[in-house]
């Protein structure tokens, strides 16, 4: 096996502390994670190992070192998330610095891994982007920053958030309150997202103004949706007829983002409106698919685990009533 040796230097303005984390957490996590040997002396960063390891280990010690030197301090997580990229694909880490909004607290919103700059990339060069995969991977979230930063930029004039109202277990009609006291804890994480993005305060303006529009999916209907960004969440609780009214309410200088988990359907023994679109606008162009994975989970560690979990099961489970049925076939 071949080996190799490098040396890198931590600048001079760069604190340490902010590449190798508190108590060296980040330096420990990294050390876990590979077969090369990492030795901190003071500014220089020694690597030695089998020249794949120490390859990848460069360039991430590199993007850490960067990262340092605009501010930024990445945790043990993010860290973790990096290796893993570095791993899995040939992307340049450099693309994950690709900031898509600041926060009115300053907080940078940025892609964290391969699945999510792809999405990114595919909303910019399309105008209609489906993403498809499971909670926590940043499928509204990032919508979000995309749609709060086009109108920043006066790209378009309004962003329309949407989601089915799909009933549970109680009908909206024997509900307490308004109809928008009714409607609200359906649209709430959209308030939720909007609001860590926009402070409360000017939230709200946006909202009295109808610059931004938090409506169900039902209240599209009829309309023409020009000069907008418009995200349609929780899509996979849409019927087919609601998917292609939605996808016709397109406009001349819009952008639309659906996004929805297939896991998670509350439209039991009905077909969603999310079940064929793939195969009826995969020819059709300025329309992207993406799909994200446990892998993209970005919530806590804990929650890609819950998912990689549930996905085991749903495959035991599977094979299991697969086997049941060839045993009851061959009696």
């Amino acid at each position: 096996m071949d080996t190799a040796s490098v040396k890198l230097s931590i600048p001079d303005e760069v604190d340490p502390v902010s590449i190798m984390g508190g108590g060296d957490a980040v330096l420990r996590a990294i050390e876990e994670r590979t077969g090369a040997r990492v030795v901190v002396r003071g500014r220089q960063i020694s690597l030695s190992g089998s020249a794949e390891e120490v390859e990848l280990l460069t360039r991430l010690f590199t993007f850490l070192i960067k990262e340092a030197r605009a501010g930024d301090t990445p945790s043990v997580t993010e860290v973790e998330r990096a290796m893993q990229t570095l791993r899995e694909s040939v992307m340049d880490l450099s693309g994950f610095r690709d900031d898509i909004l600041l926060t009115y607290r300053g907080k940078a919103i940025r892609p964290k891994t391969v699945g999510q700059k792809r999405y990114i990339d595919a909303i910019r060069r399309n105008t209609v982007t489906f993403c498809l995969g499971p909670a926590g991977t940043g499928k509204t979230y990032l919508a979000m920053a995309m749609a709060v930063a086009a109108l920043k930029r006066h790209e378009v004039g309004r962003i329309v958030l949407t989601r089915p109202v799909v009933e549970a277990g109680e009908s909206l009609g024997f509900l307490p309150g308004t109809l928008q006291e009714k409607i609200d804890p359906y649209v709430r994480p959209l308030f939720d997202a909007l609001f860590d993005m926009t402070d409360m305060e000017r939230g709200g303006e946006l909202i009295e103004q109808g610059i931004i529009e938090i409506a169900p999916l039902a209240y599209m209907r009829g309309r023409t949706l020009n000069d907008a960004f418009v995200v349609l969440d929780e899509a996979q609780n849409t019927t087919p007829e609601q998917m292609k009214m939605f996808l016709t309410r397109l406009g001349f200088n819009s952008k639309f983002i659906i996004t929805g988990d297939m896991t998670q359907r509350d439209l039991m023994g009905r077909r969603g409106g999310l079940s064929d679109i793939e195969r009826i606008l995969s020819d059709v162009d300025d329309i992207a698919f993406i799909h994200l994975d446990r892998s993209d989970v970005v919530r806590h560690a804990l929650v890609g685990r819950i998912v990689e979990a549930y996905d085991a099961y749903e495959q035991g489970e599977d094979g299991r009533h697969r086997a049941a049925r060839t045993r009851e076939g061959r009696k």
